[in-house]
């Protein structure tokens, strides 16, 4: 099956996604300017919408949002646990939490900030969001290990990427400890710090 992702973006929580669960993927970068894939084919193609993550499933259907994606994943293979199981009260908190970051996170504070075609106001304006965004998150986390229960799920692994987007605004996690403690358990995770140095080195040779 085929991941299309661009380095660091939101489809990096896919990709540690498809490690936790040893998923057979193929990974294609996308330029989301120019909405071409590695091999000069039309994005939108493949995902109308021209954003990724996409995953083409073996039947060649196509997921094209990052909860959907996740899920898909995860339930793969139950005995991993990066999914609560069917009809348990973790499940619903699991699609509540991906559905605040999606929407309330993503779409609201970072879309703005990175969004080219963004006004200044709505940039000011997302900026204005960052702390909150952090205290809500720090409610949600409290002291525990992981987001749901006492196992790494893909809420973890989608908050992981928003995490990183926070320090790239230059915003300290010291002043959030116990958010900081956890991103940086998280980042020693096997899968994560795989996913992160092969994304940072596609970053890099993009950049240079």
């Amino acid at each position: 099956m085929d991941l299309y992702a661009a380095p660091m973006a939101c489809s990096l929580a896919c990709h540690i996604a498809a490690l936790e669960v040893d998923l057979p993927i193929v990974l294609h970068y996308v330029n989301t300017a120019t909405k071409k894939t590695e091999d000069g084919e039309d994005y939108r193609k493949i995902a109308p919408n021209g954003y990724v993550p996409a995953l083409r499933l073996p039947t060649g259907q196509i997921l094209n949002e990052v909860p959907s994606v996740l899920l898909w994943m995860a339930d793969r293979d139950p005995d991993r646990g990066l999914a609560p199981a069917f009809a348990t009260f973790e499940r619903y908190q699991l699609i509540d939490i991906m559905n605040y970051f999606s929407t309330e996170v993503h779409k609201r504070v970072f879309y703005p900030l990175f969004s080219p075609s963004s006004p200044a106001a709505s940039k000011e304006a997302a900026k204005l969001l960052l702390a909150p965004t952090l205290d809500s998150i720090a409610v949600r986390l409290g002291d525990r290990p992981y987001l749901i229960g006492d196992k790494f799920t893909v809420a973890d692994a989608y908050l992981v990427t928003f995490l990183n987007w926070f320090r790239h605004l230059d915003i300290d996690l010291k002043g959030w400890p116990g958010i900081e403690a956890y991103h940086q358990r998280q980042l020693r995770r096997p899968a994560v710090a795989r996913a992160m140095a092969e994304e940072i080195r596609e970053f890099k040779c993009r950049a240079a």
